[in-house]
C-alpha cells in the first residue's frame, strides 16, 4: 500500500537517547530543556528572530489573531486547510475570501484591495504547498491600509524567499510540525515574529497568560510543546537536508514522467527555494480526477484531494455574494500524489504509468 505521505522517523535509538534526558530530569512539559533547545536550534537553522514551539499548528493561528487584537473582518484565502478559516471564525472574526491565482494557487494579491472595508483588520494568507504568496504586494497593501498580516506557513519549513526564510515576513508566521510535514515533532507547530514586543504577547498567550507562577499578564491558553514532541524534533532536524534531497529526486521523477501530459503543475514563485513538500497535479475536469484516483486506488495507491473543498463552501460560511470561482475550480480538480522519503523509483513509475493510462 502506498499512501499519499509517510512519516519520516529517525533511528529509534537516537530518539530514545534524546528523550531519556527528559526521563532523567522528570521534566516532561512546561517548557523543559528539550523545548528550549529545539527553539534555539530552529532559530539558528531558519535565521529568524523569535520562535515559540507549540503543541500543534492550529493554535498559533488562533493565538496570533488574539495577540494582534484583531476584530471584524480578516481577508483570507479559500484555498487552504480548514484551520485557516476555522481559526478566524473561532476567534469571533469574519473571514472575507479573496480568490486565488490560477498558477501559484496563493491568494490573488490583485484582488485584495477590492475586498478591504472599514471593518477589515488583517490579511491572513497561506503559502500554498510551500509556495510563497506575492509577499511584497501583500506587505504594501497592508502598510497602505494599516492592516496586520499573518501568514499560514504550515507547509513552509525550510522554504526561503529572496535569500531569507519565508517565516521572516508578516507580523506573525505560523507553521505546522505535524507528522505529515517535511519537518515534524509528531504533532506540533510554531509561531514566528520579528517584533520583540509581539513575541512577549504571543509567549504569554501560549502559556495561560502566566507572569511567573502566581500572576498573570492577561488571558491565555495552553499551547505549550511537550518534551516528548521536542525530542522528536531534535532527532529529525539533523536529517532535514537529506529529507529535502530525497523528496526533490521524487519530484524530479514525477515532473519528467508527466511532462508530456495535459496535467497542470504548481508554478513556484520566482526567487523561491522550495522544500518539495507536496506534489499537486491539476486535471482538466473533476471526472478525470476521479477516474485517475480510482485507478490508483485499485493499485493500492492512495492520493489526496488537497485542498478540497474550497473553504468558501464551508457550511458555517456565508459567501453567497462572493464566490471564489478559481478556487472552486482548482479544488475540484487538484490531486496530491504520494511523496515521502523511501518512495522508490519503481513505485513512482507505476503511479506515472497509471495516471497516463487513465487521462
Amino acid at each position: 500500500m502506498i499512501n499519499v505521505t509517510k512519516t519520516f522517523l529517525p533511528p529509534l535509538d537516537e530518539y530514545q537517547a534524546i528523550v531519556s534526558r527528559a526521563w532523567e530530569t522528570g521534566w516532561i512539559t512546561n517548557r523543559g530543556v528539550l523545548v528550549q533547545e529545539l527553539e534555539a536550534k530552529l532559530k539558528t537553522y531558519l535565521g529568524v528572530k523569535h520562535i515559540i514551539a507549540t503543541t500543534n499548528g492550529t493554535l498559533p493561528i488562533q493565538i496570533a489573531i488574539k495577540a494582534l487584537a484583531l476584530k471584524g473582518e480578516i481577508i483570507t484565502t479559500p484555498f487552504s486547510y480548514v484551520a485557516t478559516t476555522s481559526s478566524i471564525v473561532w476567534e469571533a472574526c469574519t473571514p472575507v475570501f479573496v480568490d486565488i491565482h490560477p498558477e501559484y494557487l496563493t491568494i490573488d494579491d490583485t484582488k485584495i484591495e477590492a475586498a478591504i472595508t472599514p471593518n477589515t483588520s488583517a490579511i491572513l494568507a497561506t503559502h500554498v504547498f510551500g509556495n510563497p504568496c506575492h509577499i511584497e504586494a501583500i506587505e504594501a497593501i497592508a502598510k497602505k491600509h494599516h492592516l496586520k498580516v499573518i501568514y499560514d506557513a504550515a507547509h513552509c519549513f525550510g522554504v526561503s524567499y529572496k535569500g531569507q526564510s519565508v517565516f521572516n515576513f508578516g507580523d506573525v508566521s505560523t507553521c505546522s510540525f505535524h507528522a505529515t510535514k517535511v519537518f515534524h515533532t509528531g504533532e506540533g507547530g510554531t509561531m514566528i515574529t520579528n517584533n520583540s514586543k509581539l513575541h512577549e504577547t504571543l509567549f504569554h498567550h501560549h502559556n495561560f497568560g502566566h507572569d511567573g507562577s502566581e500572576a498573570f499578564h492577561g488571558i491565555g491558553i495552553n499551547a505549550k510543546m511537550s518534551e516528548l514532541q521536542a525530542a522528536m524534533g531534535l532527532a529529525v532536524l539533523p536529517y532535514f537536508d537529506e529529507i529535502i534531497r530525497n523528496r526533490k529526486a521524487i519530484v524530479d521523477q514525477y515532473n519528467e514522467g508527466l511532462k508530456e501530459t495535459n496535467l497542470k503543475m504548481l508554478k513556484i514563485r520566482t526567487h523561491t527555494d522550495w522544500n518539495y513538500c507536496y506534489f499537486p497535479v491539476i486535471f482538466k475536469t473533476e471526472a478525470v480526477l476521479i477516474k485517475v484516483k480510482e485507478a490508483l486506488e485499485a493499485q493500492k495507491v492512495f492520493t489526496r484531494r488537497y485542498f478540497y473543498p474550497s473553504l468558501d463552501t464551508l457550511p458555517y460560511i456565508d459567501v453567497s455574494d462572493n464566490k471564489c470561482q478559481v478556487s472552486r475550480a482548482i479544488a475540484s480538480t487538484v490531486l496530491c500524489l504520494p511523496l515521502y522519503v523511501g518512495l522508490n523509483e519503481e513505485a513512482i513509475q507505476m503511479i506515472i504509468n497509471t495516471i497516463k493510462k487513465n487521462l
